[in-house]
């Protein structure tokens, strides 16, 4: 099963590891966690003890299977640098995205000190890019952790987008934005959508403006679908491209 993903900025997810826990604002409303939860206790079903951390051994070699290039997100249902996922299961999933070299893996992580810790431990081939996620201002710190990993992209995700930031981009490559969806979904505020992305033009920086969710741009609670992606007047969906020399850019997808 190829996992195929209606996540915009992705192809296809891949989940070594499922289940998590807290540990910051941004999670409150975790999709994650809602999906799996209602699974709870049915037998037989993947999700039969919700969202409980779950390390899936069996699918550590599930990319190598899939021949055909494309965009996976790691640990869509989880995060790979959980205190509970050892290093050496850490290190089995990174040793084979080394080995699919035609796929490119999309890791996020909102433990950042903790992918700074162990970051000389791992291989770091150029497909793959890692992210951390930063909802407010509180946790930009993470960004300094990401700063001192050896990955050859470097985004951040802004999402669920919980307040204003202001942002040191510098060795960034990519930065995605997007509004909370579900049940008790907190609005984003235009503003806060407004001067990331014009920092982000601002520093030359790929944006990915990937949603409005459960709220409009004037905060007023409507289906997602009907609030859709569009900032401005216009889509974001850039995209961060290396060139194989280095660090040059060569991007834009959608001007």
């Amino acid at each position: 099963m190829s996992d195929r993903s209606s996540i915009e900025w992705t192809e296809a997810t891949w989940n070594p590891v499922t289940g998590c826990t807290q540990v910051s604002p941004g999670c409150a409303h975790c999709y994650a966690k809602t999906f799996a939860e209602r699974f709870r206790g049915v037998p037989g079903h993947p999700y039969e003890v919700g969202f409980d951390l779950t390390l899936r051994p069996e699918r550590v070699d599930q990319p190598l299977e899939w021949k055909r290039p494309r965009l996976i997100f790691v640990n869509s249902m989880s995060d790979l640098f959980h205190e509970d996922v050892s290093l050496s299961f850490i290190q089995s999933v990174f040793e084979t995205m080394q080995a699919a070299r035609w796929h490119t893996f999309q890791v996020l992580t909102k433990r950042a000190d903790r992918l700074a810790e162990i970051a000389s431990a791992l291989p770091w081939p150029e497909n793959v890019w890692m992210g951390v996620s930063v909802e407010n201002q509180r946790w930009v710190s993470r960004i300094d952790a990401l700063r001192r990993t050896p990955a050859a992209v470097k985004f951040l995700s802004c999402e669920p987008l919980l307040g204003s930031l202001t942002l040191d981009l510098s060795c960034i490559d990519w930065v995605i934005v997007g509004g909370e969806s579900g049940r008790g979904a907190r609005p984003m505020r235009l503003e806060w959508a407004r001067t990331i992305r014009d920092q982000c033009v601002d520093a030359d920086i790929p944006f990915f403006f990937k949603q409005w969710g459960a709220h409009d741009e004037a905060g007023i609670r409507r289906a997602k679908s009907a609030n859709g992606r569009e900032l401005d007047g216009r889509t974001w969906d850039e995209l961060p491209v290396r060139a194989a020399r280095g660090d040059e850019r060569l991007l834009r997808s959608a001007e």
